[in-house]
Protein backbone atom coordinates (compact mmCIF):
# COMPACT_ATOMS: atom_id res chain seq x y z
CA UNK A 1 0.00 0.00 0.00
CA UNK A 2 1.65 3.26 1.15
CA UNK A 3 3.82 4.52 3.95
CA UNK A 4 0.55 5.19 5.83
CA UNK A 5 -0.48 1.53 5.89
CA UNK A 6 0.21 1.19 9.63
CA UNK A 7 -2.51 3.74 10.41
CA UNK A 8 -5.66 1.87 11.44
CA UNK A 9 -8.98 3.56 10.82
CA UNK A 10 -11.80 3.08 13.31
CA UNK A 11 -15.25 4.11 12.11
CA UNK A 12 -18.57 4.15 13.94
CA UNK A 13 -20.86 1.46 12.55
CA UNK A 14 -24.52 2.45 12.80
CA UNK A 15 -25.52 -1.21 12.86
CA UNK A 16 -23.47 -2.12 15.95
CA UNK A 17 -23.54 1.40 17.44
CA UNK A 18 -19.83 1.36 18.22
CA UNK A 19 -16.50 2.13 16.60
CA UNK A 20 -14.99 -0.74 14.66
CA UNK A 21 -11.62 -1.26 13.02
CA UNK A 22 -12.13 -0.86 9.32
CA UNK A 23 -10.39 -3.37 7.06
CA UNK A 24 -11.40 -3.96 3.45
CA UNK A 25 -12.60 -7.34 2.21
CA UNK A 26 -9.83 -7.49 -0.36
CA UNK A 27 -7.25 -4.86 0.57
CA UNK A 28 -6.58 -2.41 -0.86
CA UNK A 29 -10.01 -2.33 -2.58
CA UNK A 30 -12.98 -0.59 -0.94
CA UNK A 31 -16.60 -0.44 -2.11
CA UNK A 32 -18.41 2.70 -0.93
CA UNK A 33 -22.08 3.42 -1.71
CA UNK A 34 -23.76 6.68 -0.70
CA UNK A 35 -27.39 7.64 -1.31
CA UNK A 36 -27.38 10.69 -3.53
CA UNK A 37 -30.08 13.33 -4.03
CA UNK A 38 -33.58 13.15 -5.40
CA UNK A 39 -33.18 15.81 -8.07
CA UNK A 40 -36.36 17.87 -8.03
CA UNK A 41 -35.08 21.16 -6.57
CA UNK A 42 -32.01 23.30 -5.99
CA UNK A 43 -29.28 21.70 -3.84
CA UNK A 44 -29.50 22.79 -0.21
CA UNK A 45 -27.69 22.32 3.09
CA UNK A 46 -29.20 18.87 3.52
CA UNK A 47 -27.48 17.82 0.29
CA UNK A 48 -24.18 19.42 1.27
CA UNK A 49 -23.61 17.62 4.56
CA UNK A 50 -23.58 14.00 3.34
CA UNK A 51 -21.67 15.09 0.24
CA UNK A 52 -18.90 16.71 2.34
CA UNK A 53 -18.95 13.93 4.97
CA UNK A 54 -18.43 11.10 2.51
CA UNK A 55 -16.05 13.15 0.40
CA UNK A 56 -13.90 13.33 3.54
CA UNK A 57 -14.13 9.55 3.95
CA UNK A 58 -13.39 9.01 0.24
CA UNK A 59 -10.37 11.31 0.35
CA UNK A 60 -8.97 9.77 3.53
CA UNK A 61 -9.34 6.18 2.35
CA UNK A 62 -7.50 7.06 -0.86
CA UNK A 63 -4.93 8.97 1.18
CA UNK A 64 -4.27 5.80 3.20
CA UNK A 65 -3.64 3.92 -0.03
CA UNK A 66 -6.97 2.19 -0.65
CA UNK A 67 -8.40 1.88 -4.13
CA UNK A 68 -11.98 3.06 -3.68
CA UNK A 69 -14.93 2.49 -5.97
CA UNK A 70 -17.28 5.23 -4.85
CA UNK A 71 -20.89 4.89 -6.08
CA UNK A 72 -23.33 7.75 -5.44
CA UNK A 73 -26.72 7.40 -7.06
CA UNK A 74 -29.19 9.90 -8.50
CA UNK A 75 -32.84 9.24 -7.62
CA UNK A 76 -34.91 10.27 -10.61
CA UNK A 77 -37.99 8.06 -10.25
CA UNK A 78 -40.03 6.29 -7.59
CA UNK A 79 -39.48 8.61 -4.61
CA UNK A 80 -43.05 9.41 -3.58
CA UNK A 81 -44.10 12.26 -1.31
CA UNK A 82 -44.82 9.78 1.47
CA UNK A 83 -42.65 6.92 2.71
CA UNK A 84 -45.90 4.91 2.95
CA UNK A 85 -46.02 4.35 -0.84
CA UNK A 86 -48.63 7.02 -1.41
CA UNK A 87 -48.71 10.51 -2.85
CA UNK A 88 -47.19 11.83 -6.04
CA UNK A 89 -43.72 11.10 -7.40
CA UNK A 90 -41.54 14.09 -6.45
CA UNK A 91 -40.06 14.40 -9.94
CA UNK A 92 -43.47 14.16 -11.60
CA UNK A 93 -44.94 16.78 -9.28
CA UNK A 94 -42.16 19.23 -10.16
CA UNK A 95 -42.53 18.46 -13.87
CA UNK A 96 -46.28 19.09 -13.70
CA UNK A 97 -45.86 22.39 -11.84
CA UNK A 98 -43.20 23.66 -14.24
CA UNK A 99 -44.80 22.11 -17.35
CA UNK A 100 -41.65 20.21 -18.27
CA UNK A 101 -40.75 16.65 -19.19
CA UNK A 102 -39.72 14.69 -16.05
CA UNK A 103 -36.24 14.03 -17.47
CA UNK A 104 -35.92 17.76 -18.19
CA UNK A 105 -36.43 18.41 -14.49
CA UNK A 106 -33.94 15.67 -13.63
CA UNK A 107 -31.25 16.99 -15.94
CA UNK A 108 -31.67 20.60 -14.85
CA UNK A 109 -31.36 19.90 -11.14
CA UNK A 110 -28.65 17.26 -11.62
CA UNK A 111 -26.58 19.93 -13.38
CA UNK A 112 -27.27 22.34 -10.52
CA UNK A 113 -26.24 19.71 -7.98
CA UNK A 114 -23.01 18.92 -9.83
CA UNK A 115 -22.12 22.62 -10.02
CA UNK A 116 -22.70 23.09 -6.30
CA UNK A 117 -20.60 20.02 -5.47
CA UNK A 118 -17.78 21.32 -7.65
CA UNK A 119 -17.87 24.66 -5.80
CA UNK A 120 -17.65 22.79 -2.48
CA UNK A 121 -14.64 20.88 -3.87
CA UNK A 122 -16.47 17.56 -3.50
CA UNK A 123 -14.80 14.95 -5.69
CA UNK A 124 -17.05 13.24 -8.23
CA UNK A 125 -17.85 9.58 -7.49
CA UNK A 126 -16.41 6.72 -9.50
CA UNK A 127 -19.90 5.84 -10.75
CA UNK A 128 -23.10 7.89 -10.57
CA UNK A 129 -25.99 5.64 -11.63
CA UNK A 130 -29.57 6.83 -12.14
CA UNK A 131 -32.52 4.79 -10.95
CA UNK A 132 -34.29 5.18 -14.32
CA UNK A 133 -31.28 3.63 -16.05
CA UNK A 134 -31.47 0.42 -13.99
CA UNK A 135 -35.10 -0.66 -14.36
CA UNK A 136 -34.18 -4.16 -15.54
CA UNK A 137 -31.89 -4.77 -12.55
CA UNK A 138 -34.65 -3.66 -10.20
CA UNK A 139 -37.23 -5.89 -11.87
CA UNK A 140 -34.89 -8.88 -11.65
CA UNK A 141 -34.25 -8.26 -7.93
CA UNK A 142 -37.96 -7.77 -7.24
CA UNK A 143 -38.79 -11.04 -9.03
CA UNK A 144 -36.09 -12.87 -7.04
CA UNK A 145 -37.58 -11.60 -3.78
CA UNK A 146 -41.04 -12.70 -4.97
CA UNK A 147 -39.78 -16.16 -5.94
CA UNK A 148 -38.06 -16.50 -2.57
CA UNK A 149 -41.40 -15.98 -0.84
CA UNK A 150 -40.84 -12.53 0.67
CA UNK A 151 -43.16 -10.53 -1.59
CA UNK A 152 -46.69 -10.69 -3.00
CA UNK A 153 -48.48 -9.22 -5.99
CA UNK A 154 -51.72 -7.22 -5.82
CA UNK A 155 -53.34 -5.58 -8.86
CA UNK A 156 -50.08 -5.13 -10.73
CA UNK A 157 -48.11 -3.88 -7.70
CA UNK A 158 -45.49 -5.88 -5.80
CA UNK A 159 -45.11 -5.49 -2.03
CA UNK A 160 -42.45 -6.74 0.39
CA UNK A 161 -43.92 -8.94 3.13
CA UNK A 162 -42.29 -7.45 6.22
CA UNK A 163 -44.02 -9.70 8.76
CA UNK A 164 -42.93 -12.89 7.02
CA UNK A 165 -39.38 -11.55 6.75
CA UNK A 166 -39.38 -10.58 10.42
CA UNK A 167 -40.30 -14.10 11.51
CA UNK A 168 -36.99 -15.37 10.14
CA UNK A 169 -34.85 -12.23 10.44
CA UNK A 170 -34.88 -8.97 12.36
CA UNK A 171 -36.62 -6.07 10.65
CA UNK A 172 -35.57 -2.97 12.59
CA UNK A 173 -32.04 -4.04 13.54
CA UNK A 174 -30.40 -0.98 11.92
CA UNK A 175 -32.73 1.71 13.23
CA UNK A 176 -33.63 0.04 16.52
CA UNK A 177 -37.35 0.20 15.64
CA UNK A 178 -39.66 -2.44 17.09
CA UNK A 179 -41.98 -3.90 14.46
CA UNK A 180 -44.92 -4.35 16.82
CA UNK A 181 -44.75 -0.64 17.72
CA UNK A 182 -44.61 0.33 14.06
CA UNK A 183 -47.73 -1.70 13.34
CA UNK A 184 -49.69 -0.34 16.30
CA UNK A 185 -48.74 3.27 15.53
CA UNK A 186 -49.32 3.08 11.78
CA UNK A 187 -52.15 5.21 10.47
CA UNK A 188 -54.67 3.77 8.05
CA UNK A 189 -53.52 4.18 4.45
CA UNK A 190 -55.51 4.80 1.30
CA UNK A 191 -53.80 1.72 -0.15
CA UNK A 192 -54.41 -0.39 2.95
CA UNK A 193 -56.75 -2.67 0.98
CA UNK A 194 -53.80 -3.64 -1.25
CA UNK A 195 -51.24 -4.26 1.46
CA UNK A 196 -51.42 -7.18 3.82
CA UNK A 197 -50.00 -4.97 6.52
CA UNK A 198 -49.30 -1.26 6.86
CA UNK A 199 -45.54 -1.81 7.31
CA UNK A 200 -45.16 -3.59 3.96
CA UNK A 201 -43.45 -1.51 1.28
CA UNK A 202 -43.56 -1.40 -2.51
CA UNK A 203 -41.01 -3.11 -4.71
CA UNK A 204 -42.95 -2.23 -7.86
CA UNK A 205 -45.95 0.11 -8.16
CA UNK A 206 -48.65 -0.06 -10.80
CA UNK A 207 -48.75 3.23 -12.69
CA UNK A 208 -52.01 5.12 -12.68
CA UNK A 209 -53.42 6.64 -15.87
CA UNK A 210 -51.78 10.02 -15.23
CA UNK A 211 -48.39 8.57 -14.30
CA UNK A 212 -45.93 9.49 -17.08
CA UNK A 213 -42.81 7.61 -15.93
CA UNK A 214 -43.73 3.96 -16.48
CA UNK A 215 -42.09 0.80 -17.73
CA UNK A 216 -43.46 -2.59 -18.82
CA UNK A 217 -43.02 -5.51 -16.44
CA UNK A 218 -44.42 -8.98 -15.75
CA UNK A 219 -46.86 -7.36 -13.33
CA UNK A 220 -48.00 -4.62 -15.69
CA UNK A 221 -46.83 -1.10 -16.49
CA UNK A 222 -45.40 0.64 -13.47
CA UNK A 223 -42.31 2.01 -11.76
CA UNK A 224 -39.88 0.78 -9.09
CA UNK A 225 -40.18 1.39 -5.37
CA UNK A 226 -37.71 3.90 -3.94
CA UNK A 227 -36.04 1.45 -1.56
CA UNK A 228 -35.34 -1.10 -4.28
CA UNK A 229 -33.24 1.30 -6.36
CA UNK A 230 -30.21 1.47 -4.08
CA UNK A 231 -30.22 -2.28 -3.41
CA UNK A 232 -30.19 -3.06 -7.12
CA UNK A 233 -27.58 -0.45 -8.10
CA UNK A 234 -25.18 -1.18 -5.22
CA UNK A 235 -25.38 -4.87 -6.05
CA UNK A 236 -24.65 -4.22 -9.73
CA UNK A 237 -21.55 -2.08 -9.16
CA UNK A 238 -20.20 -3.33 -5.82
CA UNK A 239 -21.38 -6.93 -5.67
CA UNK A 240 -23.51 -8.84 -3.19
CA UNK A 241 -21.20 -7.86 -0.31
CA UNK A 242 -19.48 -4.50 -0.06
CA UNK A 243 -17.77 -2.41 2.57
CA UNK A 244 -19.50 0.87 3.43
CA UNK A 245 -22.98 2.26 2.85
CA UNK A 246 -23.52 5.89 3.82
CA UNK A 247 -26.20 8.54 3.95
CA UNK A 248 -28.00 10.93 6.24
CA UNK A 249 -29.79 9.85 9.43
CA UNK A 250 -33.07 10.72 7.73
CA UNK A 251 -32.52 7.68 5.48
CA UNK A 252 -31.83 5.27 8.33
CA UNK A 253 -35.53 4.41 8.54
CA UNK A 254 -37.27 3.27 6.49
CA UNK A 255 -34.96 3.47 3.46
CA UNK A 256 -31.84 1.73 4.73
CA UNK A 257 -33.81 -0.66 6.93
CA UNK A 258 -35.69 -1.76 3.81
CA UNK A 259 -32.44 -2.11 1.88
CA UNK A 260 -31.17 -4.63 4.43
CA UNK A 261 -34.40 -6.62 4.20
CA UNK A 262 -34.34 -6.64 0.38
CA UNK A 263 -30.73 -7.83 0.20
CA UNK A 264 -31.31 -10.65 2.68
CA UNK A 265 -34.53 -11.68 0.92
CA UNK A 266 -32.81 -11.72 -2.48
CA UNK A 267 -29.42 -13.23 -1.65
CA UNK A 268 -29.73 -14.78 1.80
CA UNK A 269 -27.24 -12.41 3.40
CA UNK A 270 -26.72 -8.77 4.27
CA UNK A 271 -24.89 -6.70 1.68
CA UNK A 272 -23.20 -4.07 3.86
CA UNK A 273 -20.36 -4.47 6.34
CA UNK A 274 -20.37 -0.93 7.76
CA UNK A 275 -23.29 1.52 7.88
CA UNK A 276 -22.34 5.18 8.39
CA UNK A 277 -24.76 8.08 8.82
CA UNK A 278 -24.17 11.80 9.06
CA UNK A 279 -26.48 13.74 11.36
CA UNK A 280 -29.00 16.40 10.43
CA UNK A 281 -28.61 20.12 9.72
CA UNK A 282 -30.46 22.68 11.85
CA UNK A 283 -30.83 26.43 11.40
CA UNK A 284 -30.53 28.47 14.59
CA UNK A 285 -31.53 25.38 16.57
CA UNK A 286 -34.52 24.43 14.38
CA UNK A 287 -34.78 21.62 11.85
CA UNK A 288 -34.50 22.99 8.34
CA UNK A 289 -37.81 23.06 6.45
CA UNK A 290 -39.69 25.13 3.89
CA UNK A 291 -42.73 25.42 6.18
CA UNK A 292 -40.55 27.04 8.88
CA UNK A 293 -39.14 29.61 6.48
CA UNK A 294 -35.55 28.57 7.23
CA UNK A 295 -34.92 26.45 4.13
CA UNK A 296 -31.59 27.68 2.73
CA UNK A 297 -30.21 26.55 -0.62
CA UNK A 298 -26.50 26.52 -1.38
CA UNK A 299 -27.03 29.32 -3.88
CA UNK A 300 -28.65 31.37 -1.09
CA UNK A 301 -25.52 30.89 0.99
CA UNK A 302 -23.11 31.70 -1.82
CA UNK A 303 -24.99 34.88 -2.79
CA UNK A 304 -26.33 35.97 0.61
CA UNK A 305 -29.84 36.30 -0.85
CA UNK A 306 -31.87 34.98 2.07
CA UNK A 307 -33.53 36.90 4.86
CA UNK A 308 -31.78 34.79 7.52
CA UNK A 309 -28.32 35.58 6.14
CA UNK A 310 -26.37 38.69 7.05
CA UNK A 311 -23.97 38.24 4.13
CA UNK A 312 -22.78 35.79 1.49
CA UNK A 313 -20.49 32.93 2.51
CA UNK A 314 -18.01 31.30 0.18
CA UNK A 315 -18.20 27.58 -0.70
CA UNK A 316 -14.97 26.88 1.20
CA UNK A 317 -16.38 28.61 4.29
CA UNK A 318 -19.39 26.27 4.13
CA UNK A 319 -17.15 23.23 3.67
CA UNK A 320 -14.84 24.26 6.50
CA UNK A 321 -17.79 24.92 8.83
CA UNK A 322 -19.12 21.41 8.19
CA UNK A 323 -15.71 19.86 8.83
CA UNK A 324 -15.38 21.71 12.15
CA UNK A 325 -18.19 19.52 13.51
CA UNK A 326 -18.04 15.74 13.75
CA UNK A 327 -20.20 14.14 11.08
CA UNK A 328 -22.17 12.22 13.73
CA UNK A 329 -23.33 15.33 15.58
CA UNK A 330 -26.10 17.79 14.73
CA UNK A 331 -24.82 20.75 12.71
CA UNK A 332 -26.42 24.09 13.54
CA UNK A 333 -26.06 26.95 11.08
CA UNK A 334 -26.03 30.55 12.25
CA UNK A 335 -24.46 33.74 10.97
CA UNK A 336 -22.20 33.88 14.03
CA UNK A 337 -20.94 30.33 13.50
CA UNK A 338 -20.39 30.88 9.78
CA UNK A 339 -18.50 34.13 10.42
CA UNK A 340 -16.26 32.29 12.91
CA UNK A 341 -15.64 29.54 10.33
CA UNK A 342 -14.74 32.20 7.77
CA UNK A 343 -12.10 33.63 10.11
CA UNK A 344 -10.74 30.19 10.97
CA UNK A 345 -10.44 29.22 7.31
CA UNK A 346 -8.59 32.47 6.58
CA UNK A 347 -6.07 31.63 9.33
CA UNK A 348 -5.30 28.23 7.80
CA UNK A 349 -5.06 29.59 4.27
CA UNK A 350 -2.74 32.39 5.44
CA UNK A 351 -0.48 29.85 7.15
CA UNK A 352 -0.43 27.69 4.03
CA UNK A 353 0.51 30.72 1.96
CA UNK A 354 3.58 31.64 4.03
CA UNK A 355 4.91 28.09 4.44
CA UNK A 356 7.20 28.40 1.42
CA UNK A 357 8.53 31.70 2.75
CA UNK A 358 9.81 30.17 5.99
CA UNK A 359 13.57 29.80 6.22
CA UNK A 360 15.30 26.99 8.10
CA UNK A 361 17.24 27.82 11.23
CA UNK A 362 18.72 26.38 14.38
CA UNK A 363 15.65 26.98 16.54
CA UNK A 364 12.91 24.62 17.62
CA UNK A 365 9.75 24.72 19.64
CA UNK A 366 7.64 22.62 17.28
CA UNK A 367 7.68 18.84 16.82
CA UNK A 368 6.60 18.09 13.24
CA UNK A 369 6.69 14.35 13.86
CA UNK A 370 4.31 14.65 16.80
CA UNK A 371 2.08 16.89 14.68
CA UNK A 372 1.90 14.20 11.99
CA UNK A 373 1.01 11.51 14.54
CA UNK A 374 -1.67 13.69 16.14
CA UNK A 375 -3.20 14.41 12.72
CA UNK A 376 -3.41 10.72 11.82
CA UNK A 377 -4.71 9.79 15.28
CA UNK A 378 -7.51 12.34 14.91
CA UNK A 379 -8.63 11.08 11.51
CA UNK A 380 -8.26 7.41 12.44
CA UNK A 381 -10.65 7.95 15.34
CA UNK A 382 -13.89 7.94 13.34
CA UNK A 383 -12.87 10.75 10.97
CA UNK A 384 -12.23 13.22 13.79
CA UNK A 385 -12.00 16.31 11.59
CA UNK A 386 -12.68 18.75 14.50
CA UNK A 387 -9.66 17.41 16.41
CA UNK A 388 -7.54 17.48 13.25
CA UNK A 389 -8.48 21.12 12.67
CA UNK A 390 -7.47 21.96 16.24
CA UNK A 391 -4.00 20.48 15.55
CA UNK A 392 -3.81 22.43 12.30
CA UNK A 393 -4.61 25.67 14.14
CA UNK A 394 -1.83 24.91 16.60
CA UNK A 395 0.65 24.41 13.78
CA UNK A 396 -0.63 27.57 12.06
CA UNK A 397 0.22 29.58 15.20
CA UNK A 398 3.81 28.36 15.00
CA UNK A 399 3.99 29.02 11.24
CA UNK A 400 2.80 32.62 11.64
CA UNK A 401 5.10 33.17 14.59
CA UNK A 402 8.10 31.81 12.67
CA UNK A 403 7.23 33.99 9.70
CA UNK A 404 7.31 37.15 11.79
CA UNK A 405 10.63 36.18 13.36
CA UNK A 406 9.36 34.34 16.41
CA UNK A 407 10.95 30.95 15.74
CA UNK A 408 12.51 28.59 13.21
CA UNK A 409 13.05 24.90 12.49
CA UNK A 410 15.91 22.82 11.06
CA UNK A 411 15.56 22.00 7.36
CA UNK A 412 14.27 18.42 7.81
CA UNK A 413 11.68 19.46 10.41
CA UNK A 414 10.56 22.37 8.26
CA UNK A 415 10.10 20.13 5.22
CA UNK A 416 8.02 17.67 7.27
CA UNK A 417 5.87 20.50 8.63
CA UNK A 418 5.23 21.78 5.10
CA UNK A 419 4.35 18.31 3.81
CA UNK A 420 2.05 17.29 6.66
CA UNK A 421 0.26 20.64 6.89
CA UNK A 422 -0.52 20.72 3.18
CA UNK A 423 -1.51 17.05 2.99
CA UNK A 424 -4.14 17.37 5.68
CA UNK A 425 -5.44 20.81 4.70
CA UNK A 426 -5.70 20.23 0.97
CA UNK A 427 -5.67 16.47 0.31
CA UNK A 428 -7.64 15.17 3.30
CA UNK A 429 -9.94 18.04 4.31
CA UNK A 430 -10.31 19.06 0.69
CA UNK A 431 -9.97 22.77 1.37
CA UNK A 432 -8.83 25.07 -1.41
CA UNK A 433 -7.59 28.63 -1.61
CA UNK A 434 -10.29 30.93 -2.94
CA UNK A 435 -9.30 33.70 -5.28
CA UNK A 436 -10.05 37.22 -4.18
CA UNK A 437 -10.18 39.65 -7.05
CA UNK A 438 -8.29 42.72 -5.91
CA UNK A 439 -7.47 44.14 -9.32
CA UNK A 440 -3.98 45.01 -10.49
CA UNK A 441 -4.42 48.73 -9.84
CA UNK A 442 -5.69 48.15 -6.30
CA UNK A 443 -2.74 45.91 -5.54
CA UNK A 444 -0.29 48.51 -6.78
CA UNK A 445 -1.95 51.28 -4.76
CA UNK A 446 -1.83 49.24 -1.54
CA UNK A 447 1.82 48.40 -2.11
CA UNK A 448 2.55 52.08 -2.76
CA UNK A 449 0.88 53.15 0.49
CA UNK A 450 2.70 50.51 2.50
CA UNK A 451 6.06 51.44 1.01
CA UNK A 452 5.36 55.06 1.97
CA UNK A 453 4.44 53.79 5.44
CA UNK A 454 7.83 52.06 5.71
CA UNK A 455 9.58 55.34 4.91
CA UNK A 456 7.42 57.11 7.48
CA UNK A 457 8.35 54.53 10.13
CA UNK A 458 12.06 55.04 9.40
CA UNK A 459 11.53 58.72 10.20
CA UNK A 460 9.82 57.62 13.45
CA UNK A 461 6.53 59.23 12.54
CA UNK A 462 4.57 56.46 14.21
CA UNK A 463 1.35 58.43 14.36
CA UNK A 464 1.14 58.66 10.56
CA UNK A 465 2.30 55.05 10.22
CA UNK A 466 -0.52 53.84 12.46
CA UNK A 467 -3.01 56.03 10.64
CA UNK A 468 -2.14 54.44 7.27
CA UNK A 469 -2.46 50.95 8.73
CA UNK A 470 -5.78 51.75 10.45
CA UNK A 471 -7.24 53.38 7.34
CA UNK A 472 -6.36 50.30 5.29
CA UNK A 473 -7.92 48.11 7.97
CA UNK A 474 -11.16 50.07 7.65
CA UNK A 475 -11.27 48.93 4.00
CA UNK A 476 -10.76 45.30 5.02
CA UNK A 477 -7.01 45.18 4.33
CA UNK A 478 -4.94 43.52 7.05
CA UNK A 479 -1.26 44.53 7.20
CA UNK A 480 1.36 42.20 8.66
CA UNK A 481 4.73 43.78 9.47
CA UNK A 482 7.90 41.75 9.04
CA UNK A 483 11.53 42.50 9.82
CA UNK A 484 12.32 42.89 6.13
CA UNK A 485 9.06 44.35 4.82
CA UNK A 486 5.34 43.68 4.95
CA UNK A 487 2.52 41.45 3.78
CA UNK A 488 -1.13 42.32 3.33
CA UNK A 489 -4.37 40.56 2.58
CA UNK A 490 -8.03 41.39 2.10
CA UNK A 491 -9.97 40.05 5.08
Amino acid sequence: MTLYEDNKLYIRNTLTRKKELFSALNPPNVGLYVCGPTVYGDPHLGHARPAVTFDLLYRYLRFLGYKVRYVRNITDVGHLESDADEGEDKILKKARLEQLEPMEVVQHYTNRYHKAMEMLNVLPPSIEPRASGHIIEQQVMAETILNNGYAYEVNGSLYFDVLKYHKEHNYGKLSGRILEDLISNARQLDTQDEKRNSVDFALWKKAGPAHIMRWPSKWGEGFPGWHLECSAMSRKYLGEKFDIHGGGTDLLFPHHECEIAQSVAATGREAVRYWMHNNMVTINGQKMGKSLGNFITLEDLFTGKHELLEKAYSPMTIRFFMLQAHYGGTLDFSNQALAAAERGLARLMAAAEVLDKLKPGEGGGFDAGAFEKDAFDAMNDDLGSPVLIAHLFESARFINSAYTGGGSLPQTELEKLRSVFRMFVFDVLGLAAEKKETGNLTSKLVDLLLNIRMEVKKKKDYELSDRIRNELASFGITVKDRKDGFDWEIS
